[in-house]
């Protein structure tokens, strides 16, 4: 299950900074436009605490986490949607993402020039959404010519006409579609196959300084900007900084820092929801894994992430929930005791942290 998230921004937000420390990759961050011109794709470790947990109760070393792809974009500039800068790469780019995350400058710094000479996170902001909102009003200009064939030849529903002419109301208002598909406005899914860019779900990160990351007021007015889109608030160097120490020192860093997580857990985790995604569990002497699977997936259809047969010929899935498991130390014998072992059928929806062990026959197709 390939799903990536797009890191996009205006040149000298901090994205390529920030893309290094998700994924300790060292690719070009210099302190001019078009630093990063070819895209680079980076998979994160989804943070799991469980993992280590189920790993000493069943007495394996290896953990397998489930992970997000990042890719890291060139960066956008005004006039892209007509073709600026590197505008065509950027909007190839981001039309293949599942997911956009909008990496947004917060930080004053002499030192690192600002594209448009100010630092103005709105303006910022506004000036992305306007190049794919204008992407997306082209796509659709271009295809209603053809819909209007369609729908006088009866070959789409009325219906579908309905949902493209309220998203070119809702783009020429200058909001994006996710915007008002989360406030409950639209139906994104009406015009899934235009594939517009402004459609997919956004996570907005706010790169701030050491003193921004404490200031509460002005995370509430940054997020109130973007709402209802998840909003995140990190330094991105701060973060570099903390993928350079081992495990307990960038505990102590976090501590002095006053932050429970990194800044980077937190968006791997938000990154991870935005795409839908949810995660079931296998522990045994061999391995413990997380596996990654559709929210609403079925057992079968979990089953056949592992493997395509056990998709196939699924039986039944044995289930224990995460806190049942650790509750009996591990012991399959004691859970089974308790009645805490469940036999679920093809029906059953997977819910997150489920422990499973699939039963299948590779005879039956």
């Amino acid at each position: 299950m390939s799903l990536t998230i797009g890191i996009v921004g205006l040149p000298n937000v901090g994205k390529s900074t920030m893309f290094n420390a998700l994924t300790r990759n060292n690719v070009l961050a210099e302190n001019y436009p078009f630093a990063t011109i070819e895209p680079n794709t980076g998979v994160v470790p989804l943070p799991d605490k469980r993992l280590p947990v189920l790993a000493k109760l069943v007495h394996t070393e290896k953990i397998v986490p489930a992970t997000v792809t990042f890719v890291d974009i060139a960066g956008i500039v005004k006039g892209a949607s007509e073709g600026e800068g590197l505008g065509n790469k950027f909007l190839a780019n981001i039309r293949e993402a599942d997911a956009i995350c909008e990496v947004v400058r917060a930080f004053e710094d002499d030192d690192i020039v600002h594209v448009n000479g100010k630092v103005d996170p709105a303006d910022d902001i506004d000036t992305i959404n306007t190049e794919l909102i204008l992407a997306d009003l082209q796509t659709i200009e271009n295809a209603l010519p053809k819909l209007e064939k369609d729908l006088r030849g009866k070959k789409i529903e009325p219906a579908y006409m309905d949902a493209v002419k309220q998203a070119k109301e809702i783009l020429e208002a200058g909001e994006t579609l996710d915007k008002a598909a989360r406030e409950g406005r639209f139906d994104k899914d009406s015009v899934y196959d235009l594939h517009l860019m402004s459609a997919k779900p956004f996570i907005y990160v706010f790169n701030v300084d050491d003193s921004e990351l404490q200031n509460d007021e002005l995370k509430a007015k940054l997020s109130a900007t973007v709402a209802p889109a998840p909003a995140i608030f990190l330094n991105a160097q701060f973060e570099a900084d903390l993928t350079e120490l081992d495990e307990d020192d960038a505990r102590e860093m976090l501590a002095d820092a006053g932050l429970e997580e990194s800044g980077l857990d937190q968006l791997a985790r938000v990154g991870y929801d935005t795409l839908g995604l949810s995660t079931f569990l296998t522990a045994g002497e061999k391995e413990v894994r997380a596996w990654q699977i559709h929210k609403g997936y079925t057992a079968p259809q979990a089953a056949g992430v592992i493997h395509t047969d056990f998709e196939k010929g699924f039986i039944k899935a044995d289930i224990v929930s995460y806190d049942d498991f650790v509750a009996a130390d591990g012991s399959m014998v004691t859970i089974k005791e308790e009645g805490k072992l469940r036999q679920e059928g093809r029906d059953y929806v997977m819910q997150d942290g489920d422990i499973v062990e699939f039963k299948f026959n590779v005879s039956k197709k």
